[in-house]
């Protein structure tokens, strides 16, 4: 074979070669159930919704600080790696849910302040998931920099906590956004919100810019 013939023959089977950018690029990743969930959540971004308590046992002898309050959570900060998502409960703007990403799940942290925007004795605690959960319900189990924190307070009863929180597409009109609380002896605390209509956007979180 001539080299004139080698270098067509080579050409013609370059030029119908499979192009490389065909094939699945190395870096590509599937996406986790951890992914759709923070997505889920992220879509909302920028919205509020009303919720109320649909479970709070068992019933606490003292005054609830929730209970006969309006109950709002506004999606309010956003990136590809953390959602803020401050959680008002009538005129108290302490608290705001801080959901992380990480290279194997999410981070749920509290991020609780006092009205001059300090921060309370009691914060940023919570937990790390530890399994693949799903695109509609993560579960994080309390880490140990937090009952480390729940133990110099004596907060004894919050040492066994899982939060979880949870995203029910809309079907059949519903659609909903669930905080859950609970702990081993029977303790469970959930707010539902209503996703299918906003409500107007309350202040900003204690510690927070406006």
């Amino acid at each position: 074979m001539t080299k004139s013939l080698l270098l067509a023959t080579t050409l013609l089977f370059t030029a119908c070669a499979t192009p490389d950018a065909a094939a699945p690029a190395a870096s590509d990743k599937a996406v986790t159930s951890a992914d759709k969930f923070y997505q889920s959540i992220a879509a909302l971004c920028g919205r509020s919704f009303a919720g109320k308590i649909v479970a709070n046992t068992p019933a606490s002898a003292a005054p609830d600080p929730f209970e006969g309050k309006a109950l709002v959570m506004h999606v309010r900060d956003c990136n590809e790696n953390e959602l803020r998502i401050p959680f008002h409960v009538g005129d108290d703007h302490s608290r705001t849910w801080v959901i992380t990403r990480r290279t194997d799940g999410l981070r749920l942290k509290h991020d609780h302040r006092h009205a001059d925007g300090s921060p309370d004795a009691t914060t940023m605690y919570g937990g790390d998931t530890r399994t693949a959960g799903s695109g509609r319900r993560q579960e994080f189990p309390v880490d140990a920099e937090s009952v480390a924190m729940f133990r110099a307070q004596g907060m004894q009863a919050s040492l066994t906590n899982t939060w979880a929180m949870e995203i029910q597409p809309e079907q059949a009109g519903v659609s909903e956004f669930v905080y859950e609380l609970s702990r081993p002896g029977g303790r469970l605390f959930r707010v539902s919100f209503d996703l299918t209509q906003t409500v107007p956007n309350p202040p900003a979180p204690w510690g927070a810019s406006p």
